[in-house]
């Protein structure tokens, strides 16, 4: 099994106020604790490509990084759908599965990886997700509580997302063609009939998005 890790941290943190990815996390920044979650997987990662500005790519720091592991420099796009698209066309043509992770949720752990990365070859797609359990309420047009949300069957996807070479570089190529704007690689293999496996993950894998995620990130961390 090979392995090509597309970690995306081209966004610019509006909703933060301040950079999200270079925020400091326990001695390391968010973006370095996202890469060397990957960086230990090195028995089966064989490639890991950043898309980011050279600002941050410059910050990282790659000397405990195994020598076989090759790493690539990507710029992001003005949407996800480009950022991931430019990541893309970095893989290697030896690659078998191609996992895509958001930069901002450092928490990932090895373990629920290679989950991830079994699934995906068994089933040529695959998610980490948490099921929903909080009571969802659609809001009314006055910003009033309005009616329930079933959260039977809801689930919350995260990453990494992980797909067979091939079948993640199709569904982009016509994602691309047809300009669609997708927010992850689920919705894009959706978009061309393509069905996903769910992997449940049991361990805190929160996206970074406010101040507040940040707070958690540390206690969670410590």
């Amino acid at each position: 099994m090979r392995v090509s890790v597309i970690i995306v941290a081209a966004g610019s943190s509006r909703r933060m106020g301040f950079d999200k990815l270079m925020a400091d996390l326990d001695g390391q920044t968010v973006l370095q604790r996202s890469v060397n979650a990957f960086l230990a997987c090195s028995e089966f990662v064989d490639e890991i490509i950043i898309v980011t500005d050279l600002a941050r790519w410059d910050t990282l720091d790659w000397s405990g990084a195994p020598p076989a592991v090759a790493r690539y420099h990507a710029e992001g796009g003005a949407e996800r759908v480009d950022s991931v698209a430019a990541g893309l066309r970095c893989v290697g043509e030896d690659i078998d599965l191609i996992a895509v992770h958001d930069g901002a949720r450092p928490l990932i752990h090895r373990e629920v990886i290679e989950d991830g990365c079994r699934a995906a070859l068994q089933h040529g797609a695959a998610v980490l997700a948490q099921p929903v359990v909080d009571t969802l309420k659609r809001a009314a047009t006055d910003g009033m509580v309005g009616e329930s949300v079933d959260r039977e069957g809801l689930w919350g996807m995260q990453t990494p997302q992980i797909f067979g070479r091939q079948i993640l570089l199709s569904a982009y190529e016509q994602v691309v063609a047809e300009g669609l704007q997708v927010t992850d690689e689920v919705s894009a293999l959706q978009a061309v009939g393509r069905s996903v496996r769910i992997v449940p993950n049991a361990h805190p894998n929160l996206k970074i998005t406010t101040p507040g995620d940040l707070q958690i990130a540390r206690g969670l961390v410590k």
